[in-house]
């Protein structure tokens, strides 16, 4: 007769997952916000919409932290991933003109390290005060042979919202606004599986320090949270339209808040360079057009804003602890032709 066979035995511990549950409640208490009708621990989690806005409208973002991951688990580097998975949905949430209100994260592993797990967590939980929103809830998948032993994936979801009247949509852009450039963290969250190969090619001539700090730490600085400045800035001044900087670079990025027949032209020396892209495009060997749809190249977020309000909204963001820069202006495609837009079909012209 065969002996039984429990659960565990098969690769899941369900008392490892209680565990971790028990670890992470402090975490979450830290980012109850107004709102939270019922959070961690049920079968769904509840959320109240704010009873300050007169038509609320919610706005939905998900993501994940790509091949990032792949360097934490060889680094052993879980502490910042967690802040990476929640910047990259409430960024994007927060372009719509949108306060985030409350985020829910997918930790999936073969078989669970309660210790990693939690530094994976705490770092959401970090993320999400950050911001602002509330970890109100989430699943953690123990699945065995789904996943090599000391590897996970993760993934998140935030909501926000923002009134209907003052929804970000970019329709009032026009030609003359200003570009400002938020600068960015480092590589946030896209293009690391450039970084990797980088990192193989670099293997003997490494720099062990990039930007002041030790090279993996540089890489592996998480994504930088724009909502309290931003949020600050949209109370202030008369924002036209942001976007977020993250898979396709500023090529790609900010065309998708721009009216038909406009571009923008940004000037690179109007914003720093750092070892980091420097090292990263030397070492790939890429041309400039490349580089600037591939990474942020050190920029992670854009507001476009009417030239009379571009000082006093600068000065803003600045005292809410953003370095910012003028990077460029918004132009009319039919007045200005580029060889560039003729060769990449893009609408950022980069000088």
């Amino acid at each position: 007769m065969n002996s039984p066979l429990s659960y565990k035995d098969s690769g899941v511990d369900i008392d490892a997952g209680d565990a971790l549950i028990e670890r992470i409640k402090p975490f979450a208490r830290k980012t109850l916000r107004n709102g939270v009708l019922a959070g961690i621990g049920g079968f769904g989690a509840l959320f109240e919409v704010p009873k300050n806005y007169s038509e609320p409208v919610l706005v939905s973002g998900t993501d994940g932290v790509g091949t990032k991951l792949k360097l934490a688990f060889e680094w052993n580097i879980h502490n910042t991933v967690g802040i990476d998975l929640v910047a990259m949905s409430v960024n994007d949430v927060l372009v719509q003109g949108a306060e985030p209100l409350f985020f829910l994260d997918y930790f999936a592993c073969g078989s669970l390290d309660v210790d990693t797990a939690a530094q994976v967590i705490e770092g959401i939980a970090k993320g999400c005060e950050l911001s602002g929103c509330a970890l109100i809830g989430g699943e953690t998948a123990e699945m065995p042979g789904m996943y090599p032993r000391g590897e996970y994936d993760l993934a998140g979801f935030a909501v926000g919202v923002v009134e209907k009247s003052k929804i970000l949509d970019g329709k009032n852009i026009q030609p003359g606004d200003i570009v400002l450039g938020l600068t960015s963290s480092g590589v946030h969250s896209n293009g690391f599986s450039l970084i990797r190969k980088l990192l193989e090619r670099s293997a003997e001539s490494m720099p062990s320090t990039l930007d002041g700090v030790p090279y993996k730490q540089a890489l592996m600085a998480p994504t930088r949270l724009y909502v309290k400045s931003v949020l600050h800035a949209l109370k202030n001044h008369p924002i036209k339209g942001l976007a977020h900087i993250t898979g396709g670079g500023l090529i790609e990025n900010i065309p998708r808040i721009l009216p038909s027949g406009l571009g923008v032209e940004l000037v690179r020396q109007n914003w720093p360079r750092t070892e980091l892209f420097d090292w990263a495009q030397k070492t790939a060997g890429i041309d400039d057009f490349e580089m600037n749809r591939t990474f942020n190249n050190g920029i992670g977020m854009v507001v476009v804003i009417a030239p009379s309000d571009a000082q006093a909204c600068l000065e803003t963001l600045q005292s809410q602890g953003e370095s910012v820069h003028r990077i460029g202006e918004v132009i009319n495609l039919k007045t200005q032709t580029s060889s560039a837009e003729m060769e990449h079909g893009v609408r950022v012209f980069i000088k």
